[in-house]
């Protein structure tokens, strides 16, 4: 009786291992495989997404660029000398940085092939740290800038003069900086 119990018993699992062996592979089969096919697919198309996202920002700030610094022809109101938007937004900048403007004084325009360009010489009276500050948001204006070079006054004579160590922390900065107008050319390209 024990030796047919057993037999029992082993025929049982025999047949629930190859009912679980045939059921696995028709049921399973190649899906794990599929499934890790599915992630990796999954993956590069949120790499790609992730991608086209950071192009149409940049997209957007290639057109605020065209925008804000395309001019139609040299006659154009934005290729102006004396660019109220330009200096309404540089002195908006001084304001929250809390510089001293002393001086601003235009250059005449310098007129490239594909290009103008109207130079300026702005005295400013600010820290280091405010100096840095504002050389970052010039960066970031949607004006084409560029800084030509700058100068630091701090002579001598400056400290001997100052004897207070509050008054030696704002220095005179002289920047010779120039917007930059692109100019929309006249020339149709053929197709």
């Amino acid at each position: 009786m024990p030796e047919k119990r057993n037999t029992i018993l082993f025929g049982a699992l025999l047949i629930l291992s190859l009912s679980y062996w045939v059921s696995s592979s028709f049921m399973i089969g190649d899906k794990p495989f599929q499934i890790t096919l599915l992630e990796d697919e999954e993956t590069e198309l949120n790499e790609n997404l992730i991608s086209a996202q950071i192009l149409a920002s940049q997209l957007d700030r290639v057109f605020t660029l065209f925008q804000e610094n395309l001019a139609l022809s040299k006659m154009d109101s934005l290729a102006d000398d004396a660019n109220l938007p330009f200096l309404n937004n540089l002195t908006d900048i001084l304001d929250d940085l809390d510089i001293t403007l002393m001086g601003i004084k235009p250059k005449p325009r310098e007129d490239k092939r594909t290009y103008l360009k109207a130079p300026y010489l702005i005295t400013l009276e600010c820290t280091f740290e405010q100096f840095g500050k504002f050389l970052s948001e010039i960066e970031r204006s949607p004006r084409l800038i560029t800084v030509d070079e700058f100068e630091v006054k701090n002579g001598i004579e400056r400290i001997k003069a100052n004897t207070e160590e509050e008054k030696l922390i704002d220095q005179e900065f002289v920047v010779a900086l120039s917007t930059i107008t692109l100019v929309k050319s006249k020339s149709k390209v053929s197709s």
